[in-house]
């Protein structure tokens, strides 16, 4: 199955605590079904000091289910759905409610 959203993308999440907060794509893992967003859904790592970096408490990006985030739309900057089209002989990505061409 192709991929509806990728890494570096610009989404905006749908539901939870960070409703509404726009990142970027970070890392995508179609297996679990989830991706880290810069920024979002961040909690508080306590790690034990060691030789090779500092100890405390690190925030740390936590995944976010795909089904809870949208792709930020071009054009008018809300959310959208992603389609796929041909152009001329290579399938492209399309945000649904603009039409507009994603880059990628």
């Amino acid at each position: 199955m192709a991929a509806k959203l990728r890494k570096g993308d610009k989404v905006v999440v749908l539901t939870g605590k960070d409703k509404g907060r726009q990142g970027e794509i970070l890392k995508v893992m179609p297996k679990e079904g989830k991706a880290v967003v810069g920024g979002i859904n961040t909690a508080i790592r306590h790690t034990k000091q060691s030789q090779s970096g500092q100890g405390g408490r690190i925030p740390q990006d936590q995944p976010i289910q795909l089904s809870n985030i949208a792709l930020v739309d071009p054009k008018d900057g809300g959310p959208t759905r992603v389609g796929f089209k041909m152009d001329g002989d290579k399938k492209v990505r399309y945000a649904k409610k603009s039409g507009e061409v994603i880059n990628g």
